[in-house]
C-alpha cells in the first residue's frame, strides 16, 4: 500500500542509495543533510565482443543489501533511527524481470551497444522527429527503448517471458517493496512526454513497441508517494519492516541536485565529471531548446514544471584512466610498480608542465562511440597535432583539455555559455581540470562540499515525501546551498586560448565522422571473416 506523504516518524536519519555501474553506495544523512556514514560494495559487470554489456539483476540486489546492512555496523541503532529510505542508479539499460518479480535474464546495461543498427533504422523512420519533440531526448543505444526495439528483433523470448521493463533503481525499489514502478525522469525521457511527465503512445509507436505496452510500470514521484519496506527486505538488510522507501529520480538528476544544477540562480550549470561527463542546466520545461540534431536529453526534476536540459559524453575519466594507465604499463614494463592512485597524485603536476592547446584530442574513448551532442556509435578517441617535442605530460594535458572541449561542445548544443559552472564527481577534486575546465567554458566554477552527491539528491526526495520539508526549494536551501565553494574564476589567457581552439576542435571531430565509420565497417568485416574461419574450421573436422 502505498502512503501519501507521512508525518515525522520519529527517525533521526534518512538512507540514501545510490547503485552506479561498478559500486552501489549506502549514505546516512541526518534530517538536515549532514552525511553521518556511508558503506560501499563493488559491482560487477561485463562485456562481449559482440558489443554487450550486462550485469546480474541478482547480484545487484544482493549488492545493495549488503551495502545497507554494512551501513548498520557503522551508524548504531540504524534500523530504528532510519526515518525514511531512497534509492537512485545509474540511468537507461534494460531490467526485465518475469512474473514471479525475478529476473529475465542480465540487465542490458547504459554501455551496452548491441542496439546500433536499430538505433540507426529507428532515427531514420517517419515518427522520430515526433519522438525527439515529445521526449527531447535523442534516441542512442544507452536507451531502454532502443534496446526492447532491438531484443524484439533478435532476442523476442526476453520479452515474451517478461512482465515489466525497469531501470535499475527501479530493480531496487522492486525488491524493497514489491512494487513494480518507474520514476518520471526515466518515464518521460524514454517512453514519454516531458511536458506532463507521462507516457505518450506516439513515442512508444515510434520505437515499434505498440505490442509492449503493458512491459512499463507506473509512474511514482518519490516526492509524494513512498512504499513501506517489505518484510523480505528488512530481512535482507537489516532494516525494520514498513520503513517509507522514496523511488528517486535517475542518478544523473539525482547527483546534479544535490550538486547545486537548481539553487534559483539564473545561469548557472552543473557539470559531473565521472566515468561519463554529464552537463545539464536546469530551466522550466516550457524553455527547453531542442537542437536539429535530435541529440541530447530533457530531464524532469523533482521540482514542478522544471526540467534539466542535458548533454552526455559517453566517457569522461574513463579517458583519464586510459592515459594514466598506459604510463602506469610502460613503467611495470621497467620493473617499477606504481598504483593508480600515485598516478592521479601527479595529474595536477603534469597539467603544470603540459604545453597547454599544443594538442587536441577527442574523448571518445568508450567501445559505444559517443551521445552528446552528436551520436555516433562508431566514434572514437584520438589525438591531432602530435610532435617529438610532446612527452607525457603534453598527453595528459590534451586528455584533461578534450573533456573540457567536450563540455563546452555540450553546452553550446544547449546555447549560451553558462554563467557559473557548478562541479562535482571524483575528478573535480583536481583543482588543474577545475581550471581547464572553467577556461575552457569561460566561466567561473564552484565545487559542493557535498561528498555523494546523488545518495543525497535521493534522499532529500525522501525528506520532502514524509515532511521534513513542505517542498523540495526548501530542502534545497538546508541540503545544497550552504554546501558551495567559493567561486573560481578562470585565467583570461587561458580563456582566450581555449576560445580560439574550440572551433578548431568541433571541426575536426566533425571531419572525423567518415573515418570513424569507415574503420568501424573495416571492424566488422574483419569479426565476421574470423567468425567464417572458425566455422570452416569446424565443419572440416
Amino acid at each position: 500500500m502505498a502512503n501519501q506523504g507521512h508525518a515525522d516518524r520519529g527517525g533521526d536519519i534518512l538512507i540514501g542509495i545510490d547503485a552506479g555501474t561498478s559500486v552501489i553506495k549506502a549514505v546516512a544523512f541526518d534530517l538536515a543533510g549532514r552525511q553521518l556514514a556511508e558503506a560501499a560494495v563493488k559491482n560487477r559487470y561485463r562485456t562481449g565482443n559482440d558489443g554487450s554489456a550486462t550485469q546480474s539483476m541478482e547480484e545487484t540486489w544482493l549488492d545493495c543489501a549488503q551495502a545497507l546492512r554494512q551501513l548498520g555496523e557503522k551508524v548504531e541503532r540504524l534500523a530504528t533511527r532510519t526515518a525514511a529510505i531512497a534509492v537512485t542508479g545509474q540511468g537507461d539499460g534494460t531490467w526485465l524481470a518475469g512474473s514471479d518479480n525475478r529476473p529475465v535474464g542480465d540487465a542490458w546495461l547504459w554501455l551496452d551497444a548491441r542496439a546500433a543498427s536499430t538505433v540507426d533504422r529507428l532515427n531514420s523512420g517517419p515518427g522520430e522527429r515526433a519522438r525527439f519533440e515529445a521526449t527531447g531526448t535523442g534516441l542512442n543505444t544507452c536507451q531502454q527503448g532502443a534496446q526492447m526495439a532491438h531484443m524484439a528483433r533478435t532476442r523476442p523470448e526476453l520479452l515474451a517471458n517478461a512482465v515489466v521493463a525497469l531501470h535499475c533503481k527501479d530493480w531496487l525499489y522492486l525488491n524493497l517493496t514489491g512494487e513494480r514502478a518507474t520514476d518520471p525522469s526515466e518515464a518521460s525521457f524514454t517512453f514519454g512526454n516531458f511536458r506532463n511527465r507521462a507516457y505518450d503512445d506516439a513515442v512508444i509507436e515510434a520505437l515499434g513497441l505498440r505490442d509492449f505496452r503493458h512491459l512499463l510500470p507506473e509512474i511514482v514521484d518519490g516526492t509524494k508517494t513512498t512504499h513501506p519496506l517489505s518484510p523480505e527486505a528488512a530481512k535482507e538488510t537489516g532494516l525494520l519492516a514498513g520503513t517509507p522507501v522514496s523511488l528517486g529520480f535517475v542518478d544523473m538528476v539525482m547527483t546534479a541536485l544535490g550538486a547545486g544544477v537548481y539553487t534559483g540562480d539564473s545561469g548557472t550549470a552543473c557539470s559531473t565529471v565521472g566515468s561519463t561527463g554529464v552537463h545539464m542546466r536546469a530551466v522550466h520545461a516550457s524553455g527547453v531548446k531542442l537542437n536539429d540534431d535530435n541529440t541530447g536529453y530533457v530531464i524532469a526534476l523533482p521540482v514542478p514544471d522544471m526540467v534539466t536540459q542535458v548533454q552526455t559524453n559517453m566517457a569522461a575519466t574513463l579517458n583519464i584512466d586510459w592515459v594514466l594507465d598506459v604510463g602506469r604499463d610502460l613503467l611495470a614494463d621497467m620493473g617499477v610498480d606504481v598504483s593508480h592512485r600515485d598516478m592521479v597524485s601527479k595529474i595536477d603536476e603534469w597539467l603544470a608542465h603540459a604545453q597547454a592547446g599544443s594538442l587536441l584530442y577527442h574523448p571518445y574513448i568508450s567501445e559505444a562511440g559517443e551521445r552528446g551532442p552528436f551520436i555516433n556509435a562508431d566514434a572514437r578517441a584520438g589525438f591531432i597535432g602530435l610532435s617529438a617535442a610532446h612527452r607525457f605530460p603534453d598527453l595528459v594535458g590534451a586528455v584533461v583539455e578534450g573533456l573540457a572541449m567536450a563540455a563546452r561542445d555540450c553546452y553550446a548544443e544547449m546555447g549560451e555559455m553558462p554563467g557559473e559552472l557548478r562541479l562535482t564527481g571524483g575528478a573535480a577534486r583536481s583543482r588543474g581540470l577545475r581550471g581547464v575546465l572553467s577556461a575552457a567554458i569561460g566561466a567561473p566554477v564552484r565545487v559542493s562540499g557535498r561528498e555523494e552527491a546523488g545518495a543525497a539528491g535521493a534522499a532529500m526526495m525522501a525528506a520532502v515525501a514524509i515532511g521534513v520539508y513542505p517542498d523540495m526549494e526548501r530542502c534545497i536551501g538546508e541540503w545544497v546551498t550552504p554546501l558551495l565553494g567559493e567561486a573560481e574564476r578562470p585565467d583570461p589567457a587561458a580563456t582566450a586560448l581555449y576560445a580560439r581552439r574550440y572551433p578548431t576542435y568541433a571541426a575536426a571531430r566533425r571531419a572525423l565522422e567518415p573515418i570513424w565509420n569507415a574503420m568501424a565497417r573495416d571492424r566488422r568485416a574483419e569479426r565476421e571473416g574470423a567468425a567464417d574461419a572458425a566455422a570452416d574450421e569446424r565443419n572440416a573436422k
